[in-house]
């Protein structure tokens, strides 16, 4: 496999510009608002406080990762929230963001996945910040940031345990009960790898700058070698390691699950497939680990064949074609970060982090085309 010379170019500048700024396993902290996502706490004030919450010496920051919908700190006098409302300029790309959704699937879940947050409140007015948000408790606890290094880390044995209660939580998760849980009318499992293949084709077509060519023939390849259903559950669609907040007093244990976004009623496979996609191996090729979105090269993380190892012993499922699903989860992926490239390139975000993704696009898609020719999940560049 030919790394293209841009990714060449640009892991060799890396390696003489690194990013100093590496994040340390700490507690996560909000920050000071990024420039362009700042919002007026006047009308928000008025809000909370007719609907019965206490806003008095409401002061506003920000938690600074995440790439899609923003998460804000609320602190008042009395009280701590998290806000979370669509990214500016979301109005441009064909769908995503629905905040009632993510909103209802916390307030539903409860009952039966203890991992979620509570929810206060829900907002369509776009009066009051522009955009429809929710109010939830705010959890704290410690987040595997993508960018942890080895020396930051808490240490192998705790991370070999973080690991396994990662996808123990995916399999506890697949396990609820959806009637109970009463989202039954989030989807529809019929015809869902269909839509899903189809949906994110659509949404790569719609978002396009650059002709990226692996992705072309990806697209095609998902569309020819599509599984039929093998069960229906509820699915995160974007569990990985930062959604994840690990409880303070004992990192191995899991206390939340964040970003709901995407959540809906489908194929635990297909959910698999989607973490399996964030999954970087320590001997992946070094050009293809530069916009690495999880931590997963740690000491003491297992690989990608190990975390299918895992699920299948956790589930006691058998997965036989797991590269299906894995290039899903990283066409999916590089789609969501091309809706990002998109946004910035269209001058509807202003964050410099979102510069170079349509780099990370190139190498998702370089990722997915070994996998498809190697057939199989690890040890693709050997």
């Amino acid at each position: 496999m030919r790394v293209p010379l841009k990714l060449k170019f640009y892991y060799f500048l890396s390696r003489f510009f690194q990013n100093k700024k590496t994040p340390n396993f700490s507690m996560d902290i909000p920050r000071d608002i990024r420039n362009g996502e700042e919002f007026s706490l006047n009308e928000l004030k008025k809000y909370l406080f007719e609907n019965n919450i206490s806003a008095d010496d409401l002061s506003l920051k920000q938690f600074p990762s995440g790439y899609s919908n923003l998460t804000y700190f609320l602190k008042s006098s009395s009280k701590q929230f998290v806000l979370r409302r669509p990214p500016f300029g979301a109005k441009s790309l064909q769908g995503g963001h629905d905040m009632f959704r993510e909103y209802n699937v916390l307030k539903n879940l409860k009952s039966q996945f203890s991992k979620v947050p509570d929810v206060f409140l829900y907002c369509d007015n776009n009066e009051i910040l522009g955009a429809p948000f929710y109010l939830m408790e705010r959890v704290e606890g410690y987040i595997i940031r993508p960018n942890l290094q080895q020396k930051d880390s808490p240490g192998s044995d705790i991370i070999q345990n973080v690991s396994k209660s990662f996808v123990s939580t995916l399999v506890e998760l697949h396990n609820v009960n959806i009637e109970k849980a009463n989202l039954k009318d989030l989807g529809n499992i019929n015809g869902y790898v269909k839509r899903q293949v189809e949906g994110w084709i659509k949404r790569y077509n719609h978002s396009k700058t650059d002709n990226i060519s692996n992705m072309d023939f990806i697209s095609s390849w998902l569309y020819e070698n599509q599984p039929s259903e093998v069960g229906s559950s509820i699915v995160h669609n974007d569990f990985k390691y930062d959604n994840l907040v690990l409880d303070k007093d004992d990192f191995s244990k899991i206390s939340a699950v964040l970003d709901w976004e995407m959540a809906t009623i489908g194929d635990p496979f297909m959910d698999l497939g989607t973490t399996l996609g964030y999954w970087v191996d320590k001997n992946d090729l070094p050009e293809l680990k530069l916009f690495q979105l999880s931590a997963t090269t740690l000491d003491g993380n297992p690989s990608r064949e190990g975390i299918l190892e895992l699920y299948e012993k956790e589930s006691g499922k058998s997965i036989s074609n797991p590269v299906f699903y894995y290039v899903f989860g990283l066409f999916k992926i590089a789609v969501i970060v091309q809706q990002i490239y998109f946004r910035y390139k269209k001058g509807f975000t202003k964050d410099k982090r979102f510069a170079l993704l349509n780099l990370a696009v190139m190498s998702l898609s370089i990722m997915a085309k070994q996998a498809i020719e190697k057939n199989k999940l690890s040890d693709l560049f050997e």
